[in-house]
């Protein structure tokens, strides 16, 4: 299996371009990871409702551009579709559901976020140790 540490090739590591650009926030695996539990299409709104309540948000809402920004790059690289879902009352809505190439991409995320993990936490034991102290087992985290 193709793994997060270790690609094989560019290609590999070009089948899910966002892999490591975004670990402040990953964007794209909170998004991934919404509508892969969604049972139908979901409107960007509530995709972003959600991605607040995420892990990476931690409660506060994220840059709403900043969702839709992310499903049009996913939505251009083939990790979700869109369509206009039109009401006979009311305004059209874009929704998103997510591909097969995204349901892909969202297990090599998973792949790479152990790996993530791994790197830092050896990150943090090395830090621990230049400072000379013992390595906190339970971080203080500010969100």
């Amino acid at each position: 299996m193709w793994s997060g540490c270790h690609p094989k090739s560019d290609q590999d590591l070009a089948e899910c371009s966002e892999l490591g650009r975004s670990l402040s926030r990953l964007s794209q695996p909170t998004i991934l990871t919404i509508l892969a539990q969604a049972k139908e299409p979901m409107h960007g709104y509530i995709i972003v409702q959600q991605a607040a309540s995420s892990p990476m948000f931690g409660g506060k809402k994220p840059d709403a551009t900043g969702i839709y920004r992310a499903l049009k790059r996913m939505e251009s690289l083939g990790y979700v579709t869109s369509e206009w879902e039109t009401p006979e009352q009311g305004a059209a809505k874009r929704v998103f559901s997510l591909t097969d190439k995204g349901y892909g991409c969202l297990r090599r995320w998973i792949d790479a976020l152990a790996c993530y993990k791994l790197t830092i936490e050896e990150l943090r034991a090395s830090a621990a140790d230049a400072l000379g102290i013992e390595l906190p087992d339970t971080p203080q985290c500010s969100h």
